[in-house]
């Protein structure tokens, strides 16, 4: 795979993501419909966009993070996503694409390349998708990229209780008496 800041799929162009994709992102990231498993962490303006961004620019110092989706015949934006480190040391595997482009496979794709590119930078960490159990879409998306839903645990990056989508076998987490 080589250089993980540029990757072309079969249909995809993924380049790191910054604040420089706001513009195009702001609306996918607005739209209610795209958010309908979890309405409250729906972007409700360009500047959390940007801001969510900016941060996102920043994790590239950690060798990964998420990528601007953009089909590759047109140069279109059509959404984000990608791994970044997560608070556990994992990689914490994320895809989000415009409701328009939704149902043609997209996400998968980038999906497929994200735990490629996690593998490459680094293999002994394991790729996880936090998934909330009602979202049976995303849900599916996880397994026809191969990953295996290792139950409900607490999302550490907001502790939040999601299905573990991952590519490996999990331990079994902790519980406090």
């Amino acid at each position: 795979m080589g250089d993980v800041t540029v990757v072309r799929t079969e249909r995809l162009l993924l380049t790191a993501t910054g604040p420089r994709d706001a513009e195009a992102l702001a609306p996918i990231m607005a739209d209610p419909d795209g958010w309908w498993y979890e309405p409250e962490s729906r972007h409700t303006s360009p500047e959390r966009t940007r801001a969510w961004l900016e941060r996102a620019a920043q994790r590239w110092d950690e060798g990964l993070s998420y990528w601007t989706i953009r089909l590759a015949e047109t140069d279109e934006v059509i959404g984000v996503g990608g791994v970044q480190r997560h608070s556990g040391g994992g990689w914490n595997l994320s895809y989000r694409i415009g409701t328009a482009h939704q149902g043609n496979g997209y996400a998968t794709e980038v999906t497929r390349a994200a735990i490629e590119a996690a593998h490459q930078v680094d293999p002994d960490a394991p790729v996880i998708a936090w998934v909330a159990a009602h979202n049976t879409p995303s849900r599916k998306v996880a397994e026809r990229a191969g990953l295996t839903d290792q139950g409900e645990r607490l999302d550490t990056n907001d502790n939040t209780m999601r299905h573990a989508y991952a590519d490996r076998p999990l331990p079994a987490p902790t519980r406090a008496d």
